[in-house]
Formats: structure tokens, C-alpha cells, sequence
């Protein structure tokens, strides 16, 4: 099988495109698929207002890029194509031309950017759902990232995609990293039931376990940013007598105002965010967004460190509530305190949550049976044909 893989890189990296890498990766070594890439990088724009110019006219129509992918199409033949975030310097416009070339795509929606121009539905602090029903006008209303200029192009893009239907014209499967999202974008930009597919993220399994019930604090993994509620684990950390560390990786910033008992530990290599998980008791993901399947709770539980999650978004579906992990309600950091500290007293509940979490890891997340779920998803679009 030839696979076409077609994303737009984000100028300080991304999960996604971290996710797009790990498939392309994992589809080669297991299944022997011959793949080509097409990317566009946003680190390739210019700095200052002659990027955001570039990025907000390419946004709509890059014709150069459209026309290199149709180019690369033409000289790869694949069977067909497979497209993560296309936004802003490649466009989803590239999907018309794959329907007119008869080959089918397959898409994979990670986020929410089909109904937030921000992609996250979050704004000052809290959940935001205003731009729902075709009203991204809002987002430009209420200056979601403090640049009506790129509100007004983030917002327009939206329009301009939901309008002309551009998710949906020629896209034969959607892959979404959990049945939350994948319902999200059923419900509230429209696209089809019947061709939505959950496949979880796959990561690189440890090739062991640490018993969790000796860990020696509580971990948080992941960028200092308000959804990612870190404010719900610094107010829950207030309420404990139990040690607390967050890490970061060095390349992102981060000032905290912190609490005694909690430390920041900052990480430059994967050896070293391995070594962080695997002296936690436990990780919180104290997310206050629609968290789609976060990759650091996969990688947590491999270790065989259970997760206390939040109930929202996908974290659900990657936590079994008193089985690998326990969930508190959102926002809430005394729930977050009391269910933590239970769990921090009782280290034997630790290793048992460990245990069955690590055993969640191999069976669900392993790059193998990624790249099986992902091949029925092909197998799904190939038989479809051009939608």
C-alpha cells in the first residue's frame, strides 16, 4: 500500500505532529507501508507582521503549496492520503484535489479547530463554547489571543472551511484519539457518524515497570498553561501534606507562584521526563479543557504510574475509575486533594492501579496494534472510495 501524508508543522512543534510521526513510523515498521510526506513548516515564516501576513493570506488559499501537493500526488500515486492539521500552509483546499484525482482520505482530527478557532474551546480561564453554531465570529469579538488580527484570520478560516464544506467534500475516514472527540465533531461541525474511527495515540513502551506503591511524589508532566490545570493541582497541592513535582521540558517557559512542598523539575531529554515518571506515585492531569487523549497520562500509565484525571473530555476513556487510576470532577482541586491523598495512603491500591494500568499500556497503546488500527481505518477508506 502507498500512503500519502499531508501536515502542516506548527512553529513550536506540536502533539499532533508528534502523533502524525509516531503513525508514520509505526505503519512502516509493522505493516510495510511505503509512505511519502508532504509538510509545510510554519517555522519557515518570516518573524514579526510579514509572517502573520504570509500565514493569514496562506491560510486561505497558499496556491503554491496546493499546487507542490498536487504535483507530489501526481508523482507518488499513492492509494491514498492521509491528512492531520492543515492549517495555515498547506489548506484543506488539497482535499479537492485528492477527490478529483480519485483517491481517497483519510483525516485525523486531534483538537477542536473544526469549531474553535483556537482549537481548544477555552478562554480566560474557563470553557468556551461561544463560536458553536457557526458564530466564529465571537472569537474575533472577544479577542481570544489578544490579536484581532489573528482572530480575525483564525475566525475566517473557520467559516471558510465550514462554508465550503471542506471537511467533508472527499474525505472517506476520520481517525479521532478518543470517542469524545470524535463525537464533538459529529454533534458540532457535522460530519459524519459513520466514518468516525477512534484510535488512540501509540508511544514507546518502557520495557518494564516500576512498582508505583515506592514512588516518592505526586508528578505533573506537560506545559505551564492554565487548561492544562495546573492552577487545580497547585490549590490541591495547598491542602496536602504530600510532595509534588512538575516538570518541564526546557524549551518551555514557565514562572509559578508555588506552594511549600511542590517543585519544579525542568527536563532536556526523554531519559530524564522516563526518570520523572517512574519516581511518581501517581500523575495528575488536572485538565480544565476538552483534553483529548493526553500523551503524557499514556506514558504514565506504561510506566506503570496510575493517572488521577480529571473527568472531562477523553480522560475517561483512558482511566478506569478505582481500576488503573481514579478521576475527580474538573476544576475541583479539593476533589483533586482528597482522592490524591487517599491514594497517597494507601501504597499497596498504588502498585495494584500501577499494575493494571501498565497492562492497559501494552495492550492498547503499543505501536503494533496503533498501526492495526489504523490499517482498518485504510482498509475502511479504500473500500469506501472517493466520498
Amino acid at each position: 500500500m502507498k500512503v500519502l501524508h499531508a501536515f502542516n508543522v506548527p512553529r513550536s512543534g506540536s502533539g499532533s505532529t508528534a502523533a502524525s510521526l509516531n503513525t508514520i513510523a509505526a505503519l512502516r515498521q509493522h505493516r510495510g507501508v511505503e509512505i511519502e510526506v508532504f509538510t509545510r513548516s510554519s517555522r519557515e515564516l518570516p518573524p514579526g507582521l510579514a509572517g502573520r501576513l504570509r500565514a493569514g493570506v496562506s491560510a486561505f488559499y497558499p496556491a503554491g503549496a496546493v499546487a507542490d501537493f498536487e504535483r507530489c500526488l501526481r508523482a507518488f500515486a499513492p492509494d491514498l492520503v492521509h491528512v492531520n492539521e492543515l492549517f495555515p500552509l498547506i489548506s484543506p483546499w488539497i482535499l479537492r484535489r485528492c477527490h478529483a484525482a480519485g483517491v481517497p482520505v483519510v483525516m485525523t482530527i486531534d483538537d477542536y479547530h473544526p469549531t474553535c478557532p483556537t482549537r481548544n474551546h477555552y478562554r480566560d480561564g474557563a470553557l468556551c463554547t461561544e463560536c458553536l453554531g457557526g458564530r466564529e465570529w465571537r472569537a474575533v469579538v472577544n479577542n481570544c489571543r489578544n490579536s484581532h488580527a489573528e482572530m480575525l484570520v483564525n475566525a475566517g478560516y473557520n467559516v471558510m472551511v465550514r462554508r465550503a464544506g471542506l471537511l467533508t467534500t472527499g474525505v472517506a475516514q476520520y481517525i479521532t484519539p478518543s470517542d469524545f472527540t470524535g463525537q464533538w465533531a459529529v454533534r458540532h461541525a457535522g460530519l459524519p457518524a459513520d466514518r468516525m474511527n477512534t484510535v488512540n495515540p501509540c508511544i514507546t513502551l518502557p520495557a518494564d515497570a516500576v512498582d508505583a506503591g515506592k514512588g516518592g511524589y505526586i508528578a505533573f508532566a506537560g506545559r505551564f498553561v492554565p487548561e492544562k490545570g495546573i492552577h487545580v493541582l497547585l490549590e490541591a497541592a495547598a491542602l496536602m501534606d504530600v510532595p509534588v513535582k512538575l516538570s518541564r521540558h526546557v524549551t518551555q517557559a514557565g514562572t509559578l507562584q508555588l506552594p511549600p512542598g511542590v517543585e519544579v523539575v525542568v527536563t532536556q531529554h526523554r531519559e530524564e521526563l522516563d526518570a520523572f515518571y517512574r519516581g511518581a506515585r501517581m500523575l495528575a492531569l488536572p485538565s480544565t479543557w476538552f483534553d483529548s487523549f493526553p500523551t503524557v497520562g499514556e506514558e504514565s500509565m506504561a510506566h506503570g504510574v496510575p493517572v488521577v484525571g480529571s473527568r472531562i473530555g477523553g480522560i475517561p476513556e483512558m482511566v478506569a475509575d478505582g481500576v488503573d487510576g481514579l478521576l475527580f470532577e474538573p476544576g475541583h482541586g479539593a476533589d483533586l486533594a482528597a482522592k490524591a491523598s487517599a491514594l497517597w495512603r494507601d501504597p499497596a491500591q498504588c502498585s495494584r492501579f500501577g499494575a493494571a494500568a501498565r497492562a492497559k499500556a501494552l495492550a492498547r497503546w503499543s505501536s503494533t496494534a496503533h498501526a492495526d488500527a489504523v490499517m482498518r481505518v485504510y482498509e475502511r477508506a479504500l473500500s469506501r472510495g472517493v466520498a
